[in-house]
């Protein structure tokens, strides 16, 4: 019988192997403990985007088919990146939709959606239907990150593109008026790159008379002091019977500026304002809904019927709520917003019993896809849009989206942003000299001007005729109601001067 104990004892020629096997593991180990160190880590996505230092989103500018994250966007990434793969490289110019495409708050994320999805349907529209026309138009998606946080990274990279071989020559999107995107569109501008604004509303991220912060930016949606003035000539409302409930939180722009323009609205209202402050981020609950509580009290104190609200849709949602669990249910209500109540559609915690309880909700929206169509009892304005542009936008976002997965419309993100891609493409193509096959990318941005009459451009929202400084003229506001089932309602046509444009469109001497 052999002696079993005799396997385990260590040699002089086992001990030498088991040496050189552990050295060689501690080598092994330590250089790749080492490269590890000392080698990079790869943080990148795609081609041109990667995650910064400090974060996981993924930011950067791409036209290759990545969703940054976000799986909704897959679709209409691929078929952007089929898109650009079909055009010569000495044809096209780029243009770049500037977004938070990574952002994590709900409503943000399906504005985003919608957004990209009608900027795709006009650059297809471009491309393949019409005439032949050039440049071709390339399309890239740029993320900002959440809250725009990274805004600086994307513009820096979208400025290097405009002096590339990509030839950027125009940015859309810049869908919040927000500090962020105040400071983007700066440095964008300031660099000579043609800025189309979405759905930026705020007055202070425009230019006017005597001031140009921001040359060559142009905007397809109105100010908010044109959203106020068209419900103030759509409600006709007492200010006597009036109350302004407004956030105070500084630096968010389209607040800011709404509630200047509903202040001017009322001022002969009896009452002073009702105050709350959202958080630093306006997309968080905060503890907004316990000061809406109160200020309803307060609310049921007065003679008011009708409430302007200028704040964002987390605290809109908050207030409305709020005000349907009031203790006058009794007396009615009417809240007139801006088009921030937009979300409210697909906001899953809105309390959709708070509208039967004689609260209704209207706010001025961008567009919405009953304001063109013919219905019946109700005659189209002759002037400011027409059916046939609303109908060319229909049949384009079809052949866009996949067939069973339509385009959501009521929140009017996917018909603005098709109106922002094709002032975009119309600006450049007008810029293009005879005999060249692009524009310089400082020629785009000046041919704002010229956007306006005969060479208006026939949005889907409405007429687009732009004055000296950018700024669509007399752009035609949907009055929408959101409907106690949740729907988003089209009420009524209105117009900043009251009623229709002339036929011309030409904005008058200020």
């Amino acid at each position: 019988m052999p002696n079993v104990i005799s396997r385990y004892v260590r040699t002089p020629r086992r001990q030498l192997v088991a040496a050189l096997v552990t050295a060689a593991l501690v080598l092994g180990l330590g250089w790749y403990g080492f490269s590890r160190l000392t080698q990079p880590e790869n943080r990148s996505c795609a081609p041109g985007v990667a995650r910064p230092a400090d974060s996981d989103e993924c930011i950067g500018v791409n036209g290759t088919g990545h969703d940054f994250g976000f799986a909704d966007l897959k679709d209409v990434a691929e078929a952007i990146r089929a898109e650009n793969a079909t055009l010569k490289d000495d044809e096209y110019v780029t243009v770049a939709v500037l977004l938070p495409l990574s952002s994590t708050d709900a409503g943000m994320r399906i504005k985003v959606l919608h957004e990209v999805q009608g900027a795709y349907a006009y650059q297809r529209r471009a491309n393949q239907e019409s005439n032949g026309r050039r440049p071709t138009i390339r399309l890239v998606l740029a993320n900002t990150g959440q809250g725009n946080a990274h805004w600086r990274t994307t513009v820096d990279q979208l400025v290097a593109l405009a002096d590339g071989p990509e030839r950027l020559r125009a940015v859309s999107g810049i869908a919040t008026s927000s500090t962020e995107m105040r400071e983007a569109v700066t440095a964008l501008t300031r660099a000579q790159v043609a800025v189309v604004g979405t759905t930026i509303t705020a007055d202070d991220i425009a230019n006017g008379p005597g001031r140009k912060p921001f040359p060559g930016l142009a905007r397809v949606s109105p100010t908010n002091s044109d959203e106020a003035d068209a419900l103030a000539h759509f409600g006709r409302v007492d200010a006597a019977k009036a109350l302004l409930v407004q956030d105070t939180r500084s630096g968010d722009h389209y607040v800011d500026t709404l509630k200047a323009a509903f202040a001017a609205s009322l001022k002969n209202a009896p009452l002073e304002p009702q105050e709350f402050t959202s958080a630093p981020d306006s997309t968080q609950e905060g503890t907004t809904a316990n000061t809406f509580t109160n200020i309803t009290h307060l609310i049921c104190d007065t003679r008011a019927e009708t409430v302007f609200f200028a704040g964002r849709h987390t605290q809109l949602r908050q207030f409305i709520n709020a005000l349907g669990d009031r203790g006058c249910v009794d007396r009615a209500f009417t809240i007139l917003t801006g088009d921030e109540g937009s979300y409210l559609g697909a906001d899953k915690k809105l309390d959709r019993k708070a509208l039967q309880h004689k609260l209704t909700v209207r706010y001025a929206a961008l567009a919405h896809p009953d304001a063109w169509k013919p219905a019946p009892g109700r005659t189209l304005p002759r002037t400011g849009g027409s059916e046939q542009a609303y109908a060319d936008f229909v049949t384009d976002i079809a052949k866009a989206a996949p067939k069973d997965r339509p385009v959501a419309l009521a929140d009017g993100q996917a018909i603005i942003a098709y109106d922002a891609m094709a002032t975009a493409v119309h600006a450049i193509r007008q810029a293009t000299p005879d005999g060249s096959a692009y524009p310089s990318k400082e020629d785009v941005g000046t041919q704002w001007p010229q956007v306006k009459g005969s060479l208006r451009v026939e949005g889907a929202s409405g007429w687009i005729c732009l004055d000296n400084y950018g700024n669509p003229y007399n752009k035609a506001i949907p009055i929408v109601e959101l409907a106690q089932d949740g729907t988003q309602r089209f009420v009524q046509m209105a117009w900043p001067k009251g009623k229709p444009p002339t036929d011309t469109c030409l904005p008058p001497k200020r």
